[in-house]
């Protein structure tokens, strides 16, 4: 690979890894614009493994805002990451997959009410591992797949007293 080449594959390393943790903002912030804008035009988004739904990127936004609107407070990680990009002729190309690990660092949190009272209930923590499939585009990398594997979830039935 030539020097040019190297130079290309890392800043096309440093593009996807400024993808992917807008990826995780988008998501924690709930600005499904951002989410949606992260996708190529035919992009696709599977959440099955974690009991949500696969679809158009579109599709899965609107399920996205309308599910997390259910859980104000949430975090996630997304580390261990490992992107292939595609050579062609030893030059890089425009496709690559990155597998990256992710975890929930601050449950998501559920507000209602038992017995009269206003509780918060931490009851959701989980972690797993993404496939995205990755397209160079004119505007930059974009994601035109992502499929989570869910590994583990981890449910808590603390019920905390919230005061006011």
């Amino acid at each position: 690979m030539t020097q040019r080449a190297q130079l290309t594959v890392l800043l096309d390393r440093l593009a996807i890894d400024d993808l992917i943790t807008g990826y995780a903002r988008a998501v924690d912030d709930g600005d499904w614009q951002a989410y949606r804008s992260l996708f190529t035009h035919d992009g696709r988004a599977d959440y099955r493994s974690s009991g949500g739904i696969e679809g158009p990127a579109a599709d899965v936004s609107a399920w996205l805002e309308e599910m997390m609107r259910l859980f104000p407070v949430r975090q996630h990680l997304i580390v261990n990451r490992q992107v292939r990009i595609e050579s062609v002729d030893g030059a890089p190309g425009d496709t690559a997959v990155l597998h990256a690990d992710y975890v929930n660092v601050n449950p998501m949190r559920l507000d209602g009410r038992r017995d009269g009272q206003h509780v918060t209930t931490p009851n959701y923590s989980s972690g797993g591992r993404y496939t995205f499939g990755l397209r160079r585009t004119e505007a930059g990398w974009r994601v035109h797949e992502v499929v989570v594997h869910e590994k583990w979830r981890r449910a808590s039935e603390d019920l905390v007293p919230q005061r006011g």
